[in-house]
């Protein structure tokens, strides 16, 4: 009965024992746990990330450098050119919304006497530069002197060294003094019927000359008959007068 009891009670003691150890043995499974799950590193994402696609750099090709000229050879200098002649333009010297009229022969000497409407305007045959200038009607018949026929003229000397004169006008162009340049087709004076044209029809006297001094009227008043320049220059055909 004695051994019954000394067993029972020790029985009784090894389970108080077992409990307590239990006990105590909890806490220390549950912190490892916490301590485990503390420091469990959390799973990698299962969703995959793009990496940057990789960015192609171009390098750009090197530039090719020019060729060098080839040497050039050595030209020994030429003649200087020589400078183009300017063609010298020749208009046929009165404008006129009238008829106009004129013949191969002059009375006594080599001129023209072409016959216009009052007020024709008489121009420059060709570019040159004016060589006299009368302003005044000085003519008398009772005198009839030659220097004084032509009454109001003009008379040019061209750049192609030929004297035209034009006489019996009834004015004098404004700016039209000896030494004055003028062009082709440029005004010199109005038609009329001033010196010895007062007895006459209306008409301009043209004459074609050398050079001459204002004074040498017979030379002036014309030494070539002007007809077939006169009819060239009509259909705008540039054709010089040759001097004898």
């Amino acid at each position: 009965m004695l051994q019954w009891l000394a067993l029972a009670l020790l029985a009784a003691s090894l389970n108080a024992c077992a409990a307590t150890v239990q006990e105590r043995q909890a806490p220390t499974a549950t912190l490892l746990a916490i301590t485990t799950t503390a420091t469990r590193s959390p799973a990698p994402s299962t969703t995959p990330t793009a990496s940057p696609a990789a960015t192609a750099t171009t390098t750009p090709s090197p530039t090719p450098a020019p060729p060098s000229p080839a040497p050039s050879a050595t030209l020994a200098p030429g003649p200087a050119p020589s400078a183009t002649a300017v063609e010298q333009v020749y208009v046929f010297p009165v404008r006129s919304q009238g008829k106009l009229s004129y013949g191969k022969y002059h009375h006594d000497y080599p001129a023209a006497d072409i016959f216009c409407p009052i007020g024709s305007e008489f121009v420059a045959v060709t570019a040159g530069v004016v060589d006299f200038v009368s302003r005044e009607d000085t003519w008398s018949p009772r005198v009839n002197d030659g220097a004084t026929r032509g009454g109001l003229s003009v008379a040019i000397v061209g750049d192609d060294g030929v004297r035209y004169y034009g006489s019996h006008l009834s004015q004098v162009a404004d700016g039209i003094e000896p030494g004055v340049r003028v062009v082709a087709g440029q005004l010199l004076g109005l038609t009329g019927k001033s010196g010895d044209a007062a007895t006459t029809a209306a008409h301009l006297h043209f004459g074609i000359s050398h050079p001459t001094t204002p004074a040498d009227w017979a030379v002036r008043r014309g030494e070539l008959a002007p007809y077939q320049y006169l009819r060239a220059w009509q259909k705008g055909e540039n054709i010089a007068p040759k001097l004898p």
